[in-house]
């Protein structure tokens, strides 16, 4: 009996040892425990000040994206003249392409050679091209003078 009490005595001895060296480690647990309370009690509003900014930046971009359709259904009926333009200008092309190659395919003599209607192409194509100019700086002239004239 007198070994187990010595046992014993010897058991909480070391038992006590171990408390006294283990109390500064286990407080400072407890002061780092504390200190992860204190930050973490102001997450949950961080947390939801972070998704009423997501959510009002998703509401801008989707009111964004609403206000390009709308316009994009104002500028369609655009696209649609300037591709129905496009079309008929390849349609008249076409057809001029057709009537120069039927022209050129006649036997219409020395005077439709190539050579023979270089320049008369070239002639014809530089007064057209003077003729739009000339008309164009009219059309400005003109909106020049009203402007001077309202001022």
């Amino acid at each position: 009996m007198i070994w187990v009490g010595i046992g014993l005595i010897i058991i909480g001895i070391a038992l006590l040892a171990g408390t006294v060296i283990l109390i500064r480690p286990i407080n400072k647990v407890s002061a780092i425990l504390s200190d992860v309370k204190e930050t973490t009690e102001g997450l949950p509003d961080t947390v939801n000040n972070v998704s009423e900014q997501a959510n009002q930046a998703l509401h801008t971009g989707v009111d964004t994206l609403q206000q390009i359709n709308t316009q994009l259904k104002e500028l369609t009926p655009i696209f649609y003249l300037v591709g129905d333009v496009g079309r008929a200008t390849h349609h008249l092309s076409a057809n001029m392409v057709n009537a120069v190659e039927e022209f050129e395919d006649k036997d219409t003599g020395t005077f439709a050679t190539r050579k023979n209607l270089e320049g008369l192409y070239g002639a014809l194509t530089l007064g057209a091209m003077v003729f739009q100019k000339a008309k164009e700086f009219n059309n400005e002239r003109k909106v020049v003078v009203t402007q001077e004239s309202q001022q």
